[in-house]
């Protein structure tokens, strides 16, 4: 047990994404990182990353190799867990995350795709789940054009193959798979495929996996099968070097056979590997150590690999203003890049929690419009719902309005890329990094840019907190901070603030 004597208004970050809205957390919070990532409301469930990091405003780390437990007490940390590091790096923030990425994380000097980066992502999810084929997807890309939105990567959604563990495409869907991935890219768009670590029981992958060893066993010593979000299923073993190899050979074979660009790594969360003969953290981080092949890639579930090229998007988010929908955004996109995931995505704009989002009916336009701008200003950016599908003409202007601004900061953005894969940086960095803790409705891209998008419905007008030094507005105002101002808002206005 490691107890750590607060110092003067000193406060703790990190752990589990999910918890992005409670840091730096107060007293009561607890969680055990070998158990879960999980929302504080469910923590049996593991719908994002976590790391076993903590960061002092007054510049203090502790870092485990191994999953650790901690609580915030009133004036003291109490951590338990195995060979724990606490040490310190500086005064602040942002010199505890620079001492401790050197030390334990450092960067790859790699980033993922360009790609991911500089257009929009489009994920056939929303308007085509479970039932994607060659015509709809093309047909979702076409719909793309027509628009007037620029073609960036398009990924491919569950059930594009005959089933799960089987990582060929199937041909009753897809007839051609070759001349549609071809056809994607005359048209600008780079194609990624979905896939879990799941395999589908008394298929012939299943039978030949399981011959070969190279699916997870349970304590017992038997192939594990596991409850998911669509069925049971055996599981791969990512920590197994054969069963990494056997991927690495099915989905070396779709970019060589079919012109496939790279993976969306589903899953890998916590608690389906529970109850296994190896601890649930090295299976998830083995699978996203699995996916760090292919420069095209997304997660939305890993265990540390803080400084790697690998693009991390939060979980599955409901069409809510508050609570786990939009106002969760900026804390949890904080939150991933100060336990060393730079290169952050939200969720897929409009929310891509599939029930919550069939249970709404009607889109909340103007929910909409605001989730695409939160998303714009991020590194990165993925639409599912088609904006022309659901908006109407002036919500759609907004839409396209927010990829506007985007466009004109992508040098800024792309620079910020480039600089956190050489140095481990986040690219959102939270206001904490200037001493504002308790802002989390605000962000920084990079040191000069301050973002603060509107987060309520029917705002007006929008306050922000400015840090020292003048500030050039995007509506044409300097200021000089530190300051509170109010601003006004309508709906297609994104406040953002360069450093004059």
């Amino acid at each position: 047990m490691l107890v750590v004597a607060n110092e003067d208004g000193e406060r703790w970050w990190g752990g589990a994404v999910a918890d992005g809205a409670l840091m730096p957390f107060g007293p009561g919070h607890r969680r055990d990182l070998a158990w879960s990532a999980g929302r504080p409301d469910d923590p049996g469930h593991g719908p994002n990353q976590s790391a076993p990091l903590l960061l002092s405003s007054a510049g203090r780390y502790i870092w485990s190799e191994r999953p650790f437990t901690f609580e915030v007490g009133a004036g003291e940390l109490r951590v338990s867990g195995d060979d724990l590091v606490l040490d310190r790096a500086g005064g602040s923030l942002g010199d505890a995350f620079r001492g401790a990425s050197a030390r334990f994380f450092p960067p790859s000097g790699r980033a993922p795709a360009r790609e991911l980066f500089t257009g929009p992502q489009y994920n056939t999810w929303i308007e085509m789940p479970y039932t994607p084929t060659q015509d709809q997807v093309l047909g979702y890309a076409r719909r793309v054009l027509d628009a007037g939105l620029p073609p960036g990567v398009l990924m491919i959604d569950d059930c594009w193959s005959p089933g799960y563990g089987t990582w060929r495409f199937d041909r009753a869907r897809f007839p051609d798979p070759r001349g549609m991935i071809d056809r994607l890219h005359e048209q600008g768009f780079s194609v990624m495929l979905w896939l879990v670590p799941f395999v589908s029981p008394d298929s012939a992958t299943f039978r030949d996996l399981e011959r070969r060893g190279l699916l997870v066993r349970d304590v017992t010593g038997d192939t594990a099968i596991r409850r998911w979000w669509n069925g049971y299923s055996a599981v791969l073993d990512a920590t197994d070097p054969d069963g990494v190899a056997w991927l690495h050979g099915e989905l070396d074979a779709l970019v060589a056979d079919h012109g496939v660009d790279g993976f969306k790594f589903d899953a890998g969360d916590l608690h389906f590997y529970r109850g296994t003969s190896a601890e649930p953290v090295d299976h998830c981080e083995a699978w996203a150590r699995a996916g760090e092949r292919y420069p095209f890639n997304e997660f939305r579930a890993c265990w540390k690999r803080g400084g790697r090229p690998l693009a991390q998007r939060l979980h599955d988010k409901p069409p809510s203003w508050t609570g786990d929908g939009l106002a969760s955004l900026i804390p949890e996109l904080v939150a991933q890049g100060l336990i060393g995931h730079a290169f952050t995505c939200p969720d897929m704009v409009g929310g891509g929690e599939i029930d919550a989002v069939t249970r709404a009916g009607a889109v909340d336009q103007e929910f909409f419009v605001r989730y695409a701008q939160i998303a714009a200003l991020a590194p990165m950016t993925q639409f599912s719902i088609l904006p022309d599908r659901v908006l109407d003409a002036r919500h759609r202007a907004a839409v396209r309005a927010a990829l506007d601004i985007r466009r004109t900061l992508l040098p800024l953005i792309l620079d910020l890329v480039d600089h956190a894969a050489a140095t481990g940086e986040p690219i959102v960095r939270p206001m904490a990094y200037h001493g504002f803790e308790h802002v989390n409705d605000q962000f920084l891209l990079g040191p000069d840019l301050l973002v603060a998008p509107v987060l309520h419905p029917g705002a007006a007008e929008r306050t922000v907190l400015l840090p020292p030094g003048r500030w050039d507005a995007d509506n044409g105002e300097t200021l000089t901070g530190p300051a509170t101002i109010s601003t006004p808002v309508d709906l297609e206005r994104i406040p953002h603030f360069r450093r004059a």
